[in-house]
């Protein structure tokens, strides 16, 4: 880790916030934000995956990267690629070659588009095109297939070719394996791993935490809308008294290999979030403490938002 606090960073989230303008009852506005005070770094040659709960947030953080998010949104707080602030004229023009994504739904593909025509994009590279699907063990038939002729593994293995036609310094994936077989969804993290060899910055966001730390350098823990550890996956591996953060520690009680041990309570709606620590009404260890605004810390070579991890 030291090693890479010495190199830039690929990308720099620093504070981020995401808001949404929304309409109530008697057309009353009302601000949502469902991302708050989120900070990360993406360095070149990692792969750091954003595990946490289906709804926590994290396809937003993929999207506020990726500047796509809804006219609706508002963002505060920076994103920075190589060092320069990517604002919105940055991100379109990087987007799609420096920045690649790869998006958690199948509905991105142009339904009226040949696939092979998507994948090759305006420069219409065939040679690319053919050596992607080959990797990724698409037949020379599935070239001339609209997306309604795919499979759903089929589908998600073209939105990922997608992502490996331009020379990308740093690949958003999001959820890129649902869909995908065992073996085909270990073997496109070893792509990802090949990439992150070769210089790559990878940001993996998934649910599946057991997937990624067969591929992942970090891992950044997600819970209602922000980061509360990142830590090393041999941290991970080692067992949760080598973590940091009370929900890290639920989270890998929760896994099937140890038996699903549940925590009481549920993550909070945006809409009505506790005041300080976020997973503060569900922890053990709350206290008055925890009602203050608490942010990220280094401890043990890892970083957590937490006022009594040790």
């Amino acid at each position: 880790m030291e090693e890479k606090q010495e190199k830039m960073a690929l990308l720099d989230v620093q504070k981020l916030r995401v808001s949404f303008d929304m309409y109530e009852r008697g057309l009353q506005k009302k601000e949502l934000e469902v991302l708050h005070e989120l900070s990360l770094r993406v360095y070149p040659g990692e792969i750091l995956a954003v595990a946490g709960a289906s709804g926590s947030g994290k396809s937003i953080l993929a999207h506020a990267v990726m500047g796509i998010l809804p006219g609706n949104a508002r963002t505060e707080g920076e994103i920075r690629y190589r060092g320069e602030l990517l604002d919105r004229k940055r991100q379109e023009s990087i987007r799609g070659k420096e920045i690649a994504f790869i998006p958690q739904s199948v509905e991105y593909l142009d339904p009226l588009m040949r696939v092979d025509r998507q994948v090759m994009g305006i420069r219409g590279a065939k040679e690319k095109q053919e050596t992607a699907f080959a990797r990724y063990h698409l037949g020379k038939e599935v070239e001339r297939m609209y997306p309604f002729q795919l499979s759903g593994g089929m589908a998600r293995r073209v939105l990922i070719s997608t992502a490996v036609m331009e020379e990308a310094r740093l690949i958003v994936a999001d959820e890129p394996t649902p869909g995908l077989n065992a073996e085909m969804a270990m073997e496109t993290l070893q792509n990802f791993r090949e990439l992150a060899d070769e210089g790559c910055g990878v940001l993996l966001i998934t649910h599946d935490i057991d997937l990624a730390f067969q591929a992942a350098d970090r891992i950044a823990v997600f819970y209602a809308g922000t980061i509360v550890e990142i830590a090393s996956v041999a941290d991970f591996l080692a067992g949760k008294e080598a973590l940091r953060h009370p929900y890290s520690k639920a989270f890998i009680d929760a896994l099937p290999q140890n038996d699903f041990k549940p925590i009481e309570g549920f993550q909070p709606y945006a809409g009505n979030l506790p005041k300080g620590c976020l997973f503060a009404p569900r922890c053990p260890m709350r206290s008055g403490e925890c009602e203050k605004e608490i942010a990220m810390r280094k401890i043990r070579d890892g970083e957590v938002r937490c006022v009594h991890a040790t």
